[in-house]
């Protein structure tokens, strides 16, 4: 029984999943003695920007960076502001 394309591949083959990419001629080659300065295949070199870039710009990423900026000083909330949200607030009994 034929369940979608994993069954059909041949996973001892490779872990790794093969893709085409089109790249403009001028970042192909700059790519290209990237990964010869560098001594990596280009895959190598791909594979790692592609983490790097997801690492950058990946959902926690946003967070992280909150949290380090906002994480450095305490909160100080203005006076002020803080007594007209406390007076805002309906009353409850308790």
């Amino acid at each position: 029984m034929d369940t979608g394309l994993c069954d059909r591949y041949n996973q001892s083959y490779t872990r790794d999943v093969k893709i085409a990419i089109s790249l403009p001629d001028t970042l192909y080659r700059r790519a290209e003695v990237a990964a010869r300065n560098l001594k990596v295949s280009r895959s190598r070199l791909y594979a790692t920007a592609l983490e790097e870039f997801l690492e950058q710009h990946g959902n926690g990423s946003v967070t992280k960076r909150l949290n380090t900026i906002y994480g450095a000083k305490p909160a100080r909330l203005d006076p002020l502001l803080g007594r007209m949200q406390f007076v805002s607030l309906p009353k409850e009994d308790w």
